[in-house]
């Protein structure tokens, strides 16, 4: 966590409730620093039980004008499964952070794309 902050995905919207209230607020340990959490904008909402698993990859160093689109796009020429990404974006200005996250149905295809699209000009 270089940047000071981290995502964490969980299996339910109620265990992520449960965490969000337990732990909102309280200190780390080892630190002076409290927890403050929040839902994350990508991934908010309950997924159809059928939806079947998801595998992400968080990419970096994106240029400033990659959108949720390009990114997508991006991937999805060589990879059929992706089927979302997320570019994270400063609440205050709206400009992109520099990285996003890109989500896949099939973990062989996430996998594949770990290695062949590291480096890949988006």
């Amino acid at each position: 966590m270089q940047n000071g902050y981290g995502f964490v995905e969980f299996n339910s919207h109620a265990t992520t409730e449960r965490v969000l209230q337990t732990y909102n607020g309280t200190r780390m340990l080892g630190t002076e620093q409290t927890f403050r959490l929040n839902w994350a904008s990508f991934g908010i909402g309950e997924r159809h039980p059928d939806a079947g698993p998801e595998h992400s990859i968080s990419v970096g160093e994106l240029a400033p004008d990659v959108t949720d689109y390009l990114l997508q796009e991006t991937f999805r020429t060589q990879y059929p499964s992706a089927r979302g990404a997320k570019v994270v974006t400063d609440s205050n200005t709206g400009r992109s952070k520099g990285y996003g996250f890109v989500k896949f149905a099939n973990e062989m295809e996430r996998n594949r794309a770990m290695s062949e699209m590291n480096g890949v000009y988006c």
